[in-house]
């Protein structure tokens, strides 16, 4: 696995969260960095927004981390896992990369009070939930067989 598989694997993760949040701003000029509410409010919900984002951020390096590190392969489907990641974060949740993808997507809306990456963050829940199950999960369990099932 070479250094391009790694820093490749960050496109997907970049797209999602910098690059089409911006395109989406920059089309609909749907942001501003206030609710309009009264400023303590408003200061809160900025940092509600950049708590989450960090969150979401730190829980997804984390995520890349353990497929490097344990599962000795990336979160790209040209560098997929040669083992599968059962511990840690994966022991409570099924996958929580996307978990932290959504969440920092959730405080990228609440932080630049954006309607447009609030409907991108609701596309990209409702489009991963179904790929997970329609796509993902039939290849893991294919790939992992019966330690996948457990």
């Amino acid at each position: 696995m070479s250094y391009r598989d790694h820093v490749g694997s960050f496109s997907l993760p970049f797209m999602v969260l910098i690059l089409i949040p911006w395109i989406l701003i920059v089309i609909s000029n749907d942001y501003i960095l206030a609710w309009g509410f009264n400023p303590t409010i408003d200061i809160l919900l900025s940092l509600l927004g950049l708590t989450l984002i960090i969150s979401g951020v730190v829980l997804l390096i984390k995520c890349v981390r353990m497929f490097s590190i344990i599962g000795k392969g990336t979160l790209a489907p040209w560098a997929p896992t040669k083992n599968l990641v059962v511990g840690g974060l994966y022991r409570h949740t099924r996958n929580p990369m996307i978990s932290g993808v959504l969440i920092a997507l959730l405080g990228e809306s609440i932080l630049f009070s954006s309607l447009s990456i609030f409907a991108w963050f609701v596309l990209s829940l409702i489009g991963n939930h179904i790929y997970f199950i329609m796509s993902e999960e039939p290849s893991l369990l294919a790939r992992f067989g019966n330690e996948y099932q457990l």
